[in-house]
């Protein structure tokens, strides 16, 4: 049985009351998640206050990107040890935000999946198809690709020490969500590829769904047998929705 795991990326969004506010909301209702593992993705800045925030609870917290060099004159980048040296254990890696607005090929996704594994982080993958990929009825060859590039650099064995989080990027933020149905055809299709090379890496892999996942429709979506939790946008800056969300994560494996 894969552990569920629910992840909220903030994106670029808080303050220091507002991180305050929110962690001690999410810490005041987490007491019982033993079934389902949960993470915060803040931004860099706020990262040492999660980690004084949430050390000794069971929420983890993890980084919303980082630079596949180690040290060195990269103005602006994160190195994978500097989420180390602040407790980190996850990091998403390939967030169709980072393709699309800022130039991230499959190449250079795949490099950081690689820097983060093999610094002791655990990537959060993100794979995901447009509206117009969707429409074109190409989102399997889309994702198969984004997938198979990460594999090219770190063998299926090493995709096997992350997380995939499938991201229809048409839901992302828009409000609109892929149907339970919609969700599970891709994560099959995400887990069937996977298991083409190696059976025993594709059903202990989590897949996660990201995209518009909400209190009202997290059930349904984790009722299906492919899909391990979520990837969490808006619904993780408002305590109530994201616990509304673990709680039925918790349920879907009881």
């Amino acid at each position: 049985m894969r552990r569920p795991l629910v992840a909220g990326n903030w994106k670029m969004n808080g303050s220091r009351a507002s991180v305050q506010t929110l962690l001690s909301g999410i810490l005041s209702g987490i007491e019982d998640v033993s079934r389902c593992e949960v993470a915060v993705c803040p931004p860099f800045l706020y990262i040492p206050q999660a980690q004084s925030m949430l050390t000794g609870s069971p929420v983890a917290w993890g980084g919303q990107n980082l630079s596949t060099e180690a040290a060195g004159a990269f103005t602006g980048e994160i190195a994978a040890s500097m989420l180390l040296d602040f407790g980190c254990t996850y990091v998403i890696v390939g967030h169709s935000e980072r393709r699309s607005l800022y130039g991230e090929d499959d190449a250079l996704v795949a490099r950081k999946f690689a820097v983060a594994r093999d610094s002791g982080l655990k990537p959060i993958l993100c794979l995901g198809e447009t509206l117009e990929e969707r429409e074109q009825g190409v989102t399997e060859s889309v994702v198969a690709r984004q997938l198979d590039a990460v594999i090219e650099a770190v063998g299926v064995e090493g995709l096997g020490a992350g997380v995939i989080a499938y991201e229809p990027v048409w839901a992302i933020g828009t409000g609109r969500t892929a149907t339970p149905e919609q969700a599970q055809e891709v994560h099959a299709f995400i887990r069937e590829r996977i298991a083409a090379q190696n059976e025993q890496v594709a059903q202990d892999l989590r897949i996660l769904y990201g995209g518009s996942m909400k209190p009202g429709n997290a059930g349904d979506l984790m009722a299906k047998p492919d899909i391990d939790g979520g990837l969490i946008g808006g619904a993780s800056l408002v305590a109530d929705d994201f616990l509304g969300i673990c709680r039925a994560a918790q349920e879907s494996v009881a």
